[in-house]
């Protein structure tokens, strides 16, 4: 046990150091020293993550130490590019991502101190839908609701702004995760085999229906593709993952293409984004002034010109790229990074997600391996749309990159999806109870003692007898 503790924390105090010298190294090349300001949030920022780890181990000793590592690191990165870009632009975006990133920090001491026992959120589970669809849709309230760069996904909060949408798919994860495991069953029911896949019948294709009709109106009413993909594509791999029916993904997958290719020819925004992608260095496309391509390819010639390992950190120009510290911090990174720097980035997304998949299949409580199944789908897809979107795989959809990108909305949604997987992965790596134990034997004694003496447990058999007896009669 002690071995593994000195491991644990290894892997963490390597991280801080790693992201302390990347800062010394940016500070350094450009601005000639450290600022003090920037030294004391970022001792704050090591001392919470400590204290964190220290919550992790009274609180959840049995979960997963990856995770928080990576975290860190990304984090790190993300803020030290920002910054970076902080010196071209003469902005102070990085040190409030600072200060976003120790309330994001204190939020998850609090889950890991206060939610023992994840399926509790179960029982709200229809509260949790109400909350996630009333954060989908309050950018649409007027006067609350603010339109930026085409899209409106954001509401101002006196001078700042709150993406509710990152919040809005930890709730709507809860709902999808007790609604499927309350209907597994049911959707897993076969229909006919057409082409080789079992399809659904026709009476359970309801709750992809409704889901499809509320994402295409996030795609109408907000102009928002990210969203609007993230939230389907969510939905239908929980819907796989409850079922197995590979005809689900096939339905959804077509379900969306559908509604893409409708949105498309209806709303200009979505069509000059597929232009963008299709056609980036065509010269009408690249000089449009709404939806052009210019910024994909400024993007693309900083990621060039970083080579394989990059022009060095503090040495390159990645501000030319318009919202280089948000959207596009991944092309910033590539061009003082480099290919592998990226591919190190990547990696640690992967162990992430790995850490989450791993906890779904060991987790014997069904709605937990939902629950996690669907935050890691998330975030594995947000990151491939994200990536995908700035070196032209995809068409770019707007979402932001968990954890490195400058925002606080985004930040603490992500810090809370941690923080829950390493909740139901404390479950998963709890060992099993010792049955001859005699701590065992008291407390089921005790469970057994609370039963009957409940009120609840001697009404339950004359009811049910009364029950049987009127069917009887």
């Amino acid at each position: 046990m002690v071995a593994t503790r000195l491991r644990q924390i290894s892997l963490l105090l390597f991280s801080m150091v790693l992201g302390f010298i990347a800062f010394l190294q940016m500070f350094w090349r450009t601005t000639g020293g450290f600022p003090a300001r920037y030294a004391g949030m970022l001792a704050v920022v090591a001392a919470l993550f400590l204290v964190l780890w220290g919550l992790l181990l009274k609180f959840q000793p049995y979960a997963s130490q990856s995770i928080l590592p990576c975290v860190l690191l990304l984090t790190a990165i993300g803020t030290m590019m920002t910054s970076r870009i902080d010196q071209e632009n003469d902005t102070d975006v990085a040190f409030r991502q600072l200060i976003w990133t120790c309330i994001a920090l204190i939020l998850t001491g609090l889950i890991v101190v206060f939610l023992q026992d994840y399926r509790v959120l179960r029982r709200f589970s229809y509260v949790s839908m109400v909350v996630g669809l009333a954060l989908l849709l309050s950018p649409m309230i007027p006067g609350l609701g603010k339109e930026i760069g085409g899209s409106r996904i954001w509401i101002g909060v006196g001078s700042h702004t709150l993406q509710p949408g990152e919040f809005a798919k930890l709730f709507l994860a809860f709902f999808f995760a007790a609604y499927l495991f309350e209907r597994r069953d049911r959707l897993a029911v076969g229909g006919r085999r057409i082409l080789g896949l079992q399809m659904p019948r026709i009476r359970d294709l309801g709750p992809i229906v409704i889901v499809w009709l509320a994402s295409m109106g996030v795609l109408v009413v907000q102009h928002d593709l990210g969203t609007s993909l993230m939230f389907f594509a969510m939905f239908v791999s929980m819907l796989y993952v409850a079922t197995g029916r590979k005809s689900w993904l096939v339905i959804g997958f077509l379900a969306f293409a559908a509604g893409s290719a409708v949105a498309i020819r209806i709303f200009a925004r979505v069509g000059y984004r597929i232009d963008a992608w299709l056609h980036p260095f065509d010269a009408a496309v690249y000089n449009r002034s709404i939806g052009g391509s210019g910024q994909i390819v400024t993007g693309l010639f900083g990621m060039a010109s970083g080579g394989l390992m990059g022009t060095g950190l503090g040495q390159g120009h990645p501000a030319l790229t318009p919202l280089a510290n948000s959207d596009f911090i991944y092309s910033s990174l590539g061009e003082e990074l480099g290919l592998v720097g990226l591919m190190a980035i990547l990696v640690l997304y992967l162990i992430i997600v790995s850490s989450g998949l791993i906890t779904a299949m060991k987790i014997r409580d069904g709605f937990g391996k939902l629950l996690a199944a669907g935050l890691m789908f998330t975030m594995a897809f947000q990151v491939f749309t994200v990536v995908g979107g700035i070196t032209l795989v995809i068409p770019l959809t707007g979402l932001t990159l968990p954890y490195m990108a400058a925002g606080g909305s985004s930040l603490i949604a992500n810090y809370i999806l941690a923080a829950l997987l390493i909740v139901i992965s404390n479950a998963a790596n709890r060992p099993p109870a010792d049955v001859s134990s005699d701590t065992f034997r008291m407390e089921a004694l005790t469970a057994l003692k609370s039963r009957e003496t409940s009120p609840a447990v001697h009404e339950g058999p004359r009811s049910a007898r009364s029950g049987e007896g009127g069917e009887s009669r």
